[in-house]
């Protein structure tokens, strides 16, 4: 007798978009994990994650940060990749060192699995939410590990110890960021230099990529830009966009974003994910 034919659960390919995020949670849903699986599922992606802390954190500052254990952040991150898996891990907020050395080895584990690192160094509104320690294993441990980072000016400045205040110093940070054991792409935002229009840098390590937008005005300012831009660029990647095609979408959808954002509390704007 013939056997029967598979079920469809046996012969469908994993799904695809499949984002792991693995960041701080923010109770406002205006930056943190919150914002990135809110941005996934604007893209068309599936998400996913693990939590790297807790913050109590309103639209205009941080007021406290819990980071948790280490070994829970790899517990989260194995329990959902040995079942579910993931096409992109996107990368927040990671509180401090043993975090981030945790999260670098569950990388070295599914090296195969491309990253986008927001590196969330302080909040908008201040706050640190990674200490000196996390900052020092972050650029030995993880930045190789990672295929596109997304650092604003403050955190490229930091990140490469320079100054970067215009557009030829985000081209020489760049090159430092993805230089032998760095990242394999890197992504710099210019929204903090001054100006009606935003220029923003990809370098894919060969080509320079720019993106010039004009800047959405708010007295404010806006509320998880950072993540909600690299969340977004990590949706289209997991659903099979080359980078700088993703990098654009992700770009468009942060555009429109911001023109839907809320003014909800009494500081910044919160984006809609719309």
């Amino acid at each position: 007798m013939a056997s029967p034919p598979p079920t469809s659960t046996e012969t469908a390919p994993p799904p695809q978009g499949r984002v792991l995020t693995v960041a701080g949670s923010d109770p406002s849903a205006g930056a943190g994990l919150q914002m990135d699986l809110k941005m996934i599922a604007a893209m068309g992606g599936i998400g996913l994650c693990a939590v790297t802390a807790i913050t109590v954190q309103d639209t205009e500052r941080v007021h406290r940060v819990e980071p948790l254990d280490p070994e829970l952040v790899t517990a989260q991150m194995l329990a959902t990749l040995e079942d579910i898996g993931a096409d992109v891990i996107k990368l927040g907020m990671l509180a401090n060192g043993g975090i981030v050395s945790a999260v670098a080895d569950v990388l070295g584990r599914y090296p195969e699995i491309p990253v986008v690192a927001d590196p969330v160094l302080a909040g908008t509104g201040g706050g640190q939410l990674l200490d000196g320690d996390g900052r020092r294993r972050f650029m030995q441990e993880l930045l190789p590990r990672i295929t596109l980072l997304t650092p604003n000016l403050p955190e490229a400045q930091q990140l490469t110890r320079r100054t970067v205040s215009c557009e030829a110093e985000m081209e020489q940070a760049a090159h430092i960021l993805t230089k032998p054991g760095g990242a394999k792409a890197v992504l710099i935002t210019g929204g903090h230099l001054p100006g009606e229009r935003i220029t923003d840098l990809l370098f894919d390590g060969d080509t320079f990529y720019r993106r010039t937008q004009k800047r959405i005005p708010s007295n404010k300012g806006f509320h998880g830009t950072g993540c909600a831009l690299a969340s977004s660029i990590a949706s289209a990647l997991a659903l099979g966009h080359p980078l700088s095609q993703a990098v654009a979408l992700a770009q468009r959808k942060l555009q429109q974003a911001l023109h839907n954002a809320l003014p909800l509390g009494r500081g910044q704007r919160i984006l809609s994910g719309r």
